[in-house]
């Protein structure tokens, strides 16, 4: 089996794997609206980089960090970001305030730095050091902050709603969207530290 084959079968398994839980989550969900918020992002992302797969490839690496984040979205839709039943048992458990699966989900969203700067190696003139890295950060961080713009948004124009405070996750913290972007870059920084090397291997299996 040559590599090509190889990775279109690891490639094939992360999106049924991701297909398996999508179609988990829209059974029964808390609410068919926060679902239908909640999932998008992920729903976008995989019709995205399924519809360009014949073009533009990503290294392995980049499509496990994007079934991660999809499958994220999807359990958070199922439940609802403030009542995933590990994140309920974990709050019981340790006497926390509130339910933390969307400071998780904010936290691994800083996985999708290496996705950004693959996108940046692979499409632009920019080449690996500090401006590779800080320009990765800044587009996360970008990303985040509109995705805090949009929950803002849904919670004006709804005039509150419960299903818009679902959306929002705030749980009464009036800091949620501070905590968020917080949470976001640190996860980018640890991503790039801890990930960085094996990315580039990625990358040169990728130009072989």
């Amino acid at each position: 089996m040559n590599n090509n084959n190889k990775h279109l079968k690891i490639h094939v398994t992360f999106l049924a794997i991701a297909l398996i839980v999508f179609i988990w989550s829209v059974i029964k969900p808390s609410s068919y609206l926060d679902w239908l918020a909640e999932v998008s992002p992920g729903i976008v992302a995989i019709i995205i980089v399924v519809c360009i797969y014949p073009k533009f490839r990503f290294t392995t690496i980049s499509y496990l960090i994007i079934t991660l984040l999809s499958i994220l979205t999807f359990i958070g839709g199922h439940y609802t970001y403030s009542e995933v039943p590990l994140f309920n048992w974990i709050k019981e458990e340790f006497d926390l305030h509130r339910n933390n699966y969307d400071r998780f989900g904010h936290f691994l969203k800083g996985l999708l730095t290496i996705v950004i700067r693959e996108i940046l190696i692979r499409k632009t003139p920019l080449t690996k050091g500090a401006w590779l890295t800080g320009i990765s950060i800044s587009i996360l961080l970008a990303i985040a902050a509109f995705y805090e713009i949009i929950e803002w948004l849904s919670t004006r124009i709804s005039k509150g709603s419960k299903g818009a405070k679902d959306f929002l996750g705030m749980q009464g913290d009036r800091w949620d969207a501070q905590w968020d972007m917080s949470l976001a870059l640190l996860g980018s920084i640890i991503t790039l530290l801890l990930l960085t090397k094996l990315h580039d291997k990625y990358l040169k299996r990728l130009n072989k």
